[in-house]
């Protein structure tokens, strides 16, 4: 009669083996990983982390755009300085504050309405009509042209003196008057987010619409079968489903939004109304050619961008249930 123990050693010494071969094929494919990824992130290296530094670096000087060679290092004194009895630098400026309120307020309500208008959007092009292709690819007019290109045409659109907005308002009753679209301190922002939302919505109604096509049938024809309502069909089903692509939609959009810079510079340029983090950063650095205050603006930029990517993906993975 055989022993139990020496009955299973067998099998525990192959168990054993097979953790081992499993562990150094993952060490092989980690490895053959890192080998494919080593070209980009060397480029990477160069083409942002490099630039990345000297910015870091010139927040720390008083650089200035006629000559960065002869750059002393003053500390955080583009940040925060107490002098004289009063603090002074980037941290006291209310005009880069109003710059913080101005870009976190454009990017939330922008990236918000794209959403929906997206998710909008993107169920009716999933749903069969005759030339459906055709508008499919309508749809992406907005997002194909460059932003200069449609940020310049919807100015010449918003103008108050000629600008085919307000005559068409006006012809329909709405307004009485013509109104200065982005020169209104009350209108300014509304209008640059009316275009911005525009142009983005095919971003996120493409990515949404990849995301729906890839749905199985099955719950659906069950749910009819069941006689359930399309909107809690919706709420219940098919929005769990594409959450991930929203999650990616909304991540790119936002990180986007945060940085915005070209489609607010053509409509208001400098105005405070509409001034952003980037705006602020770049006046700072071409038009008072003071490049370690500008690039102390630029870092804080980074680092609130940074900060809310984190936190929106820490928040993301808690919701789908995949945080470890």
């Amino acid at each position: 009669m055989s022993h139990p123990v020496a009955e299973r050693a067998p099998h525990r010494g192959g168990a054993a083996k097979s953790g081992y071969r499993g562990t150094k094929v993952r060490r092989q494919r980690v490895r053959a990983a890192w080998l494919f990824l080593a070209p980009m992130l060397v480029a990477l290296a160069l083409v942002a982390g490099w630039p990345l530094l000297r910015t870091f670096y010139f927040s720390f000087t008083d650089a200035s755009l006629a000559d960065t060679g002869r750059a002393t290092l003053i500390g955080f004194e583009n940040y925060l300085v107490y002098d004289d009895g009063a603090w002074y630098g980037l941290l006291t400026d209310p005009v880069w504050w109003t710059s913080v309120w101005n870009t976190v307020f454009f990017s939330v309500t922008s990236v918000s309405l794209e959403v929906v208008f997206g998710v909008i959007v993107a169920l009716l092009l999933n749903a069969e009509f005759r030339g459906r292709m055709l508008v499919r690819a309508a749809v992406l007019i907005p997002w194909a042209i460059p932003t200069i290109v449609s940020a310049k045409m919807w100015a010449w659109m918003l103008n108050d003196q000629f600008g085919i907005i307000n005559h068409l308002l006006m012809m329909l009753g709405i307004i009485d008057a013509p109104l200065a679209w982005t020169a209104d301190a009350d209108l300014s922002m509304w209008a640059v987010i009316m275009v911005d939302v525009w142009k983005t919505i095919p971003f996120v109604a493409l990515l949404v619409l990849a995301a729906l096509q890839m749905l199985p049938s099955d719950c659906y024809e069950a749910a009819e079968v069941d006689g359930i309502h399309p909107v809690k069909v919706f709420f219940r089903v098919t929005l769990p489903l594409i959450t991930p692509a929203l999650m990616v939609a909304v991540i790119f959009r936002l990180l986007d939004a945060l940085r915005v810079f070209d489609v607010i510079y053509v409509l208001t340029s400098n105005s405070t109304n509409t001034m952003t983090m980037s705006i602020y950063a770049r006046q700072q650095l071409v038009e008072f050619q003071d490049v370690g205050y500008g690039s102390a603006a630029s870092t804080m930029l980074f680092l609130i961008i940074a900060l809310i990517t984190v936190l929106y993906l820490y928040l993301g993975r808690r919701q789908l249930g995949v945080d470890q």
